[in-house]
């Protein structure tokens, strides 16, 4: 009857010889990464990016897919870059339009300042004499009722001026024309002067708007253009840090493996030379 012992003691010198070919395996690669780790670390890390990174298929497939979007983006900035477009050109057709109506609203305001200074000197003069008699009260009460109608359908003074002289309210028919026609040319300055700062905030709000308008849509042009052109950055490799351990703080090896580091480093050292020469 075999026992045990009798059936196992057969096989093993060829466990043995197993266990030592692993062992030997082992020793190799210990030794590979003691003597030449960097090798080792640098072929580990190449392989494990190219498992790492994704397969051409896939590349051309996700740069497809990035296409297509890119291009749906443009075309929806492109569209929002049009109408910025035309807003900008219709703002800056205002802008012109306020300009325009800015200097005119001056030009109308300096006459009216020249008829004052032109009434002002004529009324430093000595007034002619009138008989104050009623019918010359109610003639110069009709003059001033007609030039004060006369300005309100010219525009140069508004309704509620012109219920003013009318009623009498602050205005005294009964003095001179020139005096009533100089009281008049001033109520018509103040009121273009008005109309003048008027205008000119307009403009420059017209200005201001278009400015803006341009701004926008030079931005959504750069935006298409980025867009249609991107710019390709490149693509880091997978990195291991430290995956063979701290190596400053390791001890040199002596023999070989230190005359291989010493031809390594030999050409920093030459370069240091030559630089502190």
């Amino acid at each position: 009857m075999q026992t045990v012992f009798s059936t196992v003691l057969p096989d093993i010198p060829a466990a043995a010889v197993i266990w030592l070919a692993l062992l030997a395996v082992a020793a190799t690669v210990v030794a590979a990464l003691i003597v030449r780790p960097s090798r080792f670390r640098s072929e580990l890390v190449d392989r494990i990016s190219d498992a790492a990174r994704p397969s051409s298929i896939d590349q051309a497939e996700r740069a497809r897919v990035q296409d297509r979007e890119r291009d749906r983006y443009a075309d929806e900035v492109a569209v929002a870059a049009a109408r910025a477009a035309a807003t900008a050109e219709r703002s800056r057709a205002e802008w012109l339009t306020a300009q325009e109506e800015a200097e005119v609203a001056w030009q109308t305001y300096q006459a009216a300042e020249d008829d004052v200074r032109r009434l002002a000197a004529a009324a430093a003069l000595p007034l002619p004499r009138t008989a104050r008699t009623p019918a010359e009260y109610a003639d110069r009460e009709r003059w001033l009722h007609r030039a004060a109608m006369d300005a309100q359908w010219r525009n140069e003074i508004t309704v509620r001026q012109l219920s003013d002289i009318l009623g009498g309210n602050g205005w005294d028919p009964s003095r001179h024309p020139v005096e009533q026609e100089l009281l008049l040319r001033r109520l018509v300055r103040d009121n273009l002067a008005a109309r003048h700062r008027a205008a000119t905030q307009r403009e420059q709000a017209a200005w201001q708007a278009a400015e803006r308008a341009a701004a926008a849509a030079q931005s959504l042009r750069d935006e298409v253009f980025a867009a249609l052109h991107p710019v390709v950055e490149p693509q880091a490799e997978l990195s291991i840090v430290g995956f063979a351990g701290p190596d400053t703080t390791r001890e040199l090896p002596t023999g070989t493996a230190g005359a291989d580091i010493t031809r390594e480093l030999s050409p920093v050292a030459r370069g240091r030379a030559a630089v502190a020469a």
